[in-house]
């Protein structure tokens, strides 16, 4: 029996669900097992989130409860080769070993055949997983044949589904069609009596019933085992009422009186008195419904698919001096990969030979391709342009940073938005109120209503149960968080939850830090003036003495020599002064480096640089002043130079009416000067990295929604606090590990972009929940026959004749197409984000 140990989110893929009343059966039956804490599942990408508290929980169990609630968790079944077993012992020691992994049902090893058949969830666990557990036991394993990915997995999963259903559409379509030929034509012509027209109806109808509508009576009777109800309870007692009424009507026809009347005046023609064409036509349109819809969800998904696709299937490694290609998920860290033009980056490592341009856009949404030398990180799925690199693997599998952002995306496309709780709530009592209301009509037209009553109450019910459609309400928010979740992450926007994409349509004021945020995050020279010697000496002069020091500004210094390709030359006597600057003999030179306050002290003459200082000051520059030989020659000014885009990002959040707050420990002086440069109006100066959160904290209490955008240690606090914490990729695992959404990439301009995605996904949200409710509020009553009461004693125009009869009652069939097809426009709806220009 498999088990989880220890806390852990497991995900688990769950097929039969079709409304948002299954949702909750399902949650309700996983929250059953001893030891679940928490359960989210999601109709959209049909998975649930299962949170475990800490022990040991059977797998097993997960399986038996959501089949006994009449649903299925897809269960896959695959053979390692053992080596090594020589006893029972080894037998049990290696079946243990599988079965301590999260997501393994059961194992069965067996000594004489050495394989291990284990039967396992996929997503939780991999078949690499296995061999590393076997091979962690002492003993050797092999797949007996290729892994198949979980997106390969669930993509055909999804085309089986939609060749079923295809096949199931176009009988039901084709036998429905004669049906309503057969109604069209009357019995004389075909040279037959009504009996035996309405025999061959009830032969053509029952496969319908019975083989294309087998679904929602599996669905039906599943919810009936546990006392609630679903959609298919609403459709599989619709449709039986009518084939069943008509099928005693065939059969034993002395039992009903004024039957044809109804049916004399509906849109399929000649009437034998029987509802055939409608039991059947309605299993035809839901099914088409269900047809269309699932391709349109299995579009949802197609970001991850994407970025699935991005991973190579083959490396080129360097095996005892040999090159040769092996399976991706047979590299381990520590091998060398050779990568050559053109070629996908098959893992991540760092660069250890050669040099090439890499196109990292499909991760970091900018387009500009980022040069690889020695030194520099590579990752999996990127693609190498033009030269041949080597490099050394460091993360493989689900270590990789494509592998995280996958999991981090389908984490959000599983997880439940705020804003979903209403339709949650509507949804636990939708369908028990559907069957009350059509007890309700039926009731009431049987005895209230015209002749022939009996009839007309049947149609009005059976209407009633078609049309509504808990489908719209629970795939109104899953399925646009899904779309709009992948469009962020081809972006470059990867958005931690729903919660998160949702609560950033409402921000209001972002804060930014500036260090690594507005700025590139490392000093550099921006201006060299001399007085005595040229500038490439005065450069040369201070970089040699920098080589010294371990500040920052020195770094910036020696970097900007090295840029000239300037010598260095050696030094002696090498001083640093606190606070001020550093001294140090060059070439019998006394060469000193530092700020004004030091120039002062030492009684250096500033020959008119202390006014250019100043003005450098202003600017948010640091002025460093060279003396050689207690003679000033110059001055080097330092800064953080500013994001190139970060100008325009700041110009687009101020159109987009939000208010931009900068955060910086320089002094008042300089961070005005900043921030006049980047058009940012309120400004936090001086701010130590512990006083940050307080910032954000008085912001929210000024009543902002307050998101915060850093990239630093020192700014997990603050993103943490932010009703929004947005981390620039480039920054710290820390950072990223705090934000609710991060930036893949250094440009600012994902933060706009990222407050426009959230808008749209909950404009689309909003939009498809008006849809639902409207639509069942409004046609429910409608299919009860409540238009009757407009229509009786004027009669129904002519232009509504097709729809509602004679009498102003809604036909079945018509209700079953405007049910099959409201839950496709809420899936179409929300598939119109993935044509969103963020820009």
């Amino acid at each position: 029996m498999g088990t989880a140990e220890g806390k852990l989110k497991l995900t688990l893929p769950v097929k039969g669900m079709t409304c948002a009343s299954c949702v909750m059966h399902v949650e309700a039956a996983l929250k059953e097992v001893p030891g679940v804490a928490e359960v989210n599942v999601n109709l959209a990408t049909e998975k649930a989130t299962v949170a475990m508290e800490s022990g040991t929980i059977p797998i097993a169990r997960l399986v038996e409860a959501v089949a006994d609630a009449g649903y299925q968790i897809m269960v896959e079944k695959t053979s390692l080769q053992i080596s090594g077993m020589t006893c029972a012992s080894c037998v049990m020691h290696v079946e243990k070993a599988l079965t301590s992994l999260a997501g393994v049902v059961r194992a069965n090893v067996n000594l004489a055949t050495e394989k291990a058949t284990v039967e396992y969830i996929p997503g939780p666990v991999t078949v690499a997983d296995m061999r590393a557990a076997v091979k962690d036991a002492g003993y050797g394993a092999e797949a007996t044949g290729p892994e198949i990915l979980d997106t390969d997995r669930e993509r055909l999963a999804r085309t089986r589904e939609i060749r079923a259903l295809r096949t199931k559409v176009i009988v039901a379509g084709v036998l429905g069609s004669l049906i309503l030929a057969l109604m069209w034509v009357p019995p004389s012509v075909l040279a037959l009596s009504e009996f035996q027209v309405n025999v061959l109806m009830w032969a053509l109808a029952t496969p319908v019933q019975f083989w294309a509508g087998w679904q929602f009576y599996q669905g039906a009777w599943g919810a009936l085992k546990h006392r609630t109800s679903n959609m298919n309870t609403l459709i599989a007692m619709g449709t039986s009422v009518a084939y069943g009424y008509s099928t005693l009507l065939t059969f034993f026809q002395g039992l009903f009186t004024g039957a044809h009347q109804l049916h004399a005046h509906s849109v399929f023609g000649h009437s034998t008195g029987t509802y055939f064409d409608a039991s059947a036509i309605i299993i035809a349109l839901i099914l088409l419904g269900r047809f269309l819809e699932a391709r349109a969800k299995g579009q949802t998904s197609e970001a991850i698919r994407r970025l699935m696709g991005l991973r190579p299937d083959t490396a080129r490694v360097v095996r005892d001096g040999q090159e040769q290609d092996i399976l991706v998920m047979e590299v381990v860290p520590g091998d060398i990969v050779v990568v050559r033009p053109g070629e996908r980056v098959p893992v991540d490592g760092e660069v250890i030979e050669g040099a090439s341009s890499v196109d990292e856009s499909m991760l970091t949404g900018e387009s500009l391709p980022v040069e690889k030398r020695p030194g520099a990180t590579t990752f999996g799925g990127t693609l190498n342009r033009t030269g041949s690199f080597r490099f050394r693997a460091t993360k493989v599998g689900r270590d990789m940073v494509l592998s995280q952002i996958v999991r981090l995306v389908e984490e959000a496309q599983g997880s439940k938005a705020p804003i979903q709780r209403l339709a949650d709530v509507v949804s636990g009592y939708f369908v028990p109120i559907v069957l009350a209301i059509a007890l309700v009509t039926w009731l009431t037209w049987s005895f209230l209503g015209p002749e022939p009553a009996m009839a007309i109450a049947i149609l009005n019910a059976i209407a009633v149960l078609i049309i509504a459609c808990p489908c719209a309400l629970g795939l109104a928010t899953p399925t646009a968080i899904m779309v709009g979740t992948g469009k962020g992450a081809e972006m470059g926007i990867l958005i931690r939850n729903a919660e998160a994409l949702e609560k950033a349509h409402k921000v209001r004021v972002v804060v930014l830090d500036k260090t690594g945020t507005l700025t590139q995050g490392r000093p550099a020279v921006t201006d060299i003036l001399t007085t005595r010697i040229s500038e490439g000496e005065l450069l040369r002069l201070a970089a040699s003495v920098e080589r010294r020091s371990e500040h920052p500004l020195g770094e910036a210094v020696i970097e900007a020599a090295r840029a000239r390709s300037l010598s260095l030359e050696e030094v002696r006597e090498f001083q640093a002064i606190p606070g001020q600057g550093v001294v140090a003999q060059v070439n019998g030179s006394t060469v000193t480096l530092g700020n004004q306050l030091l120039m002062q002290e030492q009684g250096f003459p500033m020959d008119g640089l202390d006014r250019r200082a100043e003005e450098l000051s202003a600017a948010g520059k640091t002025p460093i002043f060279v003396t050689q030989d207690k003679h000033v020659v110059g001055l080097i000014a330092v800064a953080d130079t500013p994001r190139p885009e970060a100008r325009q990002a700041v110009e687009t959040m101020r159109r987009m009416g939000l208010q931009v707050v900068m955060l910086t420990g320089d002094n008042q002086r300089t961070a005005k000067a900043i921030a006049q440069y980047f058009g940012i109006e309120r400004v936090f100066s001086e701010v130590l990295p512990d006083q940050k959160l307080a910032h954000i904290r008085a912001l929210q209490e000024e009543g902002y929604v307050v998101a915060m955008v850093g990239d630093g240690i020192n700014d997990a606090p603050a993103l943490a606090q932010a009703d929004v914490g947005i981390a620039i990729g480039a920054g710290t695992d820390v950072a990223m590990e705090a934000a609710d959404i991060t930036l893949m990439g250094s440009n600012l301009q994902g933060v706009p972009r990222a407050i426009r995605l959230s808008k749209a996904t909950i404009r689309t949200i909003k939009q498809n929940l008006f849809w639902a409710f409207v639509y069942n509020s409004a046609l429910i009553p409608v299919a009860a026959g409540i238009l009757y009461l407009f229509f009786e004693g004027r009669g129904v125009p002519p232009a509504l004749r097709y729809v509602l009869g004679d009498f102003g009652f809604l036909n079945p069939v018509l209700a079953g197409a405007a049910m099959a097809f409201s839950s496709v426009s809420v899936v179409t709806n929300s598939l119109r984000l993935r044509r969103l220009r963020l820009d």
